[in-house]
């Protein structure tokens, strides 16, 4: 069973950036890169389409990590607001 391969953003963005230069066509840039002319051409939709919410990913990961991020930070001043009063 093959592995899905995933690319980074910035990855995916530059492949573009190659594939939209005058006099070069996608397939060389395709093959270029180790990628299928297909997926260049959505990638190259994709960011025409949506330009900065092109490439975001599933964001499971970062979500997760910012929403612990945040309870930390509450607990952090909830604890700095009682031991304030507690001193006062």
């Amino acid at each position: 069973m093959t592995r899905r391969r995933k690319y980074s953003a910035e990855f995916k963005r530059e492949a573009v950036q190659l594939a939209n230069h005058p006099g070069v066509a996608k397939s060389q840039i395709a093959q270029e890169v180790g990628i299928n002319s297909n997926m260049l051409d959505r990638w190259c939709k994709q960011l025409r389409n949506e330009d900065s919410k092109a490439f975001v990913g599933k964001g499971h990961a970062r979500d997760d990590e910012m929403a612990r991020v945040k309870k930390e930070r509450n607990f952090s001043k909830e604890a700095a607001a009682y031991f304030a009063r507690e001193s006062s």
